[in-house]
């Protein structure tokens, strides 16, 4: 796999207009591996030309046809596997494990959409009259722009990519600047490898002025947006068609008949996994008082036994992404949080990018560590006397996925319809069933997972 820096548009490789180009740091050693040209809103404009002009023509491909491309393109990161988990690992952080997991859920997700591609293009409907025939198809918005995070670069990409090529659109992304390479130049590469025809697939990298330009564009038919609370609510308030995946507080609820071995095992997965850094990490510890010493018990054993370091070094955890992230982990959660009466059981220290896994108690309501979205290795618990404090309290926030723990699965389940979140697991971590391909539709839909076999989970979690 040759290394690339440039924009890429139409189907070549090429500088900014402005010239200007950024650094890619490995987050471990703040050592420079590559550079990225930082585009701005002319090389906007050119990515989102490009793609409206080869969309018709994209479209009109037999689906047979596009799905051998998108074949070409899965292959393409296959044959590039171990490079591109370094890679992953380097630019963001993440263990071994984590990298694994975003570069192959990324091919699972091209495999899904060649399925997808040559599959029923539409249904046949119950005619309103007889002697009528009445039928639904299947067509493309257009031109898709995707602005992408950091924390799962790859596959958070892909997840919009592949259904939006298979279907006929064309696309424009823009990944995180602190992560350009794993989150869209080496997908660049990947579709210039495939053969894709040029603009059908274009990559503009750079900061915000990119990202805004592109969130702005009039050219796009569809904008997806994955990232912050209020930088989506900015983006939605433009009355534009887009789709948003946004953060939240989630909470992890351990009720008074939990499993509380399984409960802080899973606990690790849900606050630790790659240092706590997704949008759906818990965020709110939310313990019934007669179990909530023993659960402080048991998570306090397990986060002081996990290592952090360089995740070529095979630790439990790795670095956290940024300078910025830390800080604001630290200075605005955790020490906020302890001057106003939360008290420090393990953690609560760094040393450059590496932040100690860290265990809050006695955090109330009012307090950052239970309000703000954590984004970092902290399990932060608040103790209630009730189910139905548990449940009130856990929906006082915006929120994406909870987990409920109860050895009554009857009873884990109403509790999980109570809660409103678009996703909630009983008896279990945070997306251990698979998330490829989970588009948002035209409803409200709940998924509600119960765990009812032993728990996979990693060996680091479980010591």
């Amino acid at each position: 796999m040759d290394k690339v820096s440039g924009l890429y548009v139409g189907g070549e490789f090429r500088a900014s207009r402005s010239g200007r180009t950024g650094v890619v740091e490995e987050k471990a050693t703040a050592r420079r591996i590559g550079e990225f040209a930082l585009g701005d809103g002319a090389d906007v404009d050119e990515a989102v030309e490009a793609a409206r002009a080869a969309q018709p023509g994209w479209a009109a491909l037999g689906a047979p046809e596009r799905a051998a491309y998108l074949r070409k393109f899965a292959e393409y990161l296959a044959a590039n596997y171990e490079a591109l988990v370094e890679q992953s690992m380097r630019e963001t952080g993440g263990v071994r494990s984590k990298a694994e997991d975003e570069v192959g859920t990324s091919i699972r997700q091209l495999e899904i959409s060649v399925v997808q591609a040559t599959g029923t293009a539409g249904d046949l409907l119950q005619p309103y009259k007889a002697g009528k025939l009445s039928m639904s198809r299947t067509v493309p918005l257009g031109v898709a722009g995707l602005i992408t995070p950091w924390n799962y670069p790859m596959n958070l990409a892909m997840r919009a990519v592949a259904p939006a090529l298979a279907f006929g659109n064309t696309v424009v992304l823009k990944p995180a600047e602190l992560t350009p390479t794993i989150g869209g130049q080496v997908l660049a590469q990947a579709a210039q490898h495939a053969g894709l025809p040029p603009g059908v697939f274009n990559v503009v990298t750079g900061g915000p002025e990119a990202g805004k330009a592109l969130a702005a564009h009039r050219g796009l038919d569809m904008l997806d947006f994955t990232g912050s609370r209020g930088v989506g609510e900015t983006i939605q308030a433009d009355g534009r068609d887009v789709r948003l995946e946004l953060g939240g507080s989630n909470a992890f609820v351990i009720l008074d008949d939990a499993d509380l071995d399984l409960a802080s095992a899973c606990a690790m997965i849900a606050s630790f996994e790659f240092q706590g850094q997704t949008c759906i990490s818990a965020s709110r510890h939310i313990v019934v008082r007669e179990v909530a010493d023993a659960y402080l018990e048991a998570v306090t054993r397990r986060a002081e036994a996990l290592t952090v370091g360089d995740p070529l070094d095979d630790p439990d955890l790795g670095p956290l992404i940024s300078e910025k992230q830390r800080d604001r982990l630290h200075g605005e959660i955790v020490e906020p949080s302890l001057a106003r009466g939360a008290r420090l059981v393990t953690g609560g220290k760094y040393e450059g990018l590496f932040y100690r896994p860290t265990v809050l108690t006695d955090v109330t309501p009012e307090m950052p560590a239970f309000r703000e979205e954590i984004f970092g290795p902290v399990i932060p618990i608040t103790v209630v006397d009730t189910e139905a404090e548990a449940i009130a309290l856990t929906n006082g926030l915006p929120m994406l996925m909870n987990s409920v723990f109860t050895r009554d699965l009857m009873r884990g389940l109403t509790v999980a319809e109570q809660l409103k979140a678009g996703e909630v697991h009983v008896n279990d971590a945070h997306a251990r069933h698979g998330a490829e391909n989970q588009m948002a539709g035209f409803t409200k839909r709940q998924w509600i997972g119960l765990q009812r076999t032993p728990l996979a989970l990693p060996e680091w979690a479980t010591r």
